[in-house]
């Protein structure tokens, strides 16, 4: 198991991550825009990133863009994120995360294969958890 921040942007990610690693350094791996993925996203919106990392030594960032639809605002434009190598072990962390909270994606089959779910856990903190 691993856990690390998600953060949230309104179509700033791509500089943001270009800022950061101008301070830190580090790669920017897994690039992917909202190019030629079948969600509604708006035409002017697919060429912002859906997913990001910046990589070096001693730190791991993700973000992405968030969808117009989803109004990024302070305090909930950063998500803990924990991937998990066990499917079963990531059903139940999200089970308990969501019972006094609130799902905002229910934990699901996705298309780049794993089992994704989104909560915000009882006292406010917005939580991914992603099992392949």
């Amino acid at each position: 198991m691993k856990i690390q921040a998600y953060l949230s942007f309104n179509g700033q990610c791509q500089q943001a991550f270009d800022f950061y690693q101008s301070l830190f350094g580090g790669e920017i791996i897994n690039r992917q825009t909202y190019e030629n993925q079948k969600i509604d996203i708006p035409e002017q919106y697919r060429n912002k990133l859906q997913h990001a990392e910046l990589k070096g030594k001693g730190f791991h960032i993700m973000g992405y863009d968030a969808s117009p639809d989803t109004p990024i605002t302070n305090g909930t434009n950063v998500q803990m994120s924990i991937d998990f190598d066990n499917h079963e072990k990531a059903k139940e962390i999200f089970k308990h995360l969501a019972a006094s909270g609130k799902i905002q994606t229910d934990f699901q089959k996705t298309s780049w294969g794993a089992h994704f779910g989104r909560i915000t856990d009882q006292f406010g903190i917005g939580w991914m958890i992603n099992a392949k």
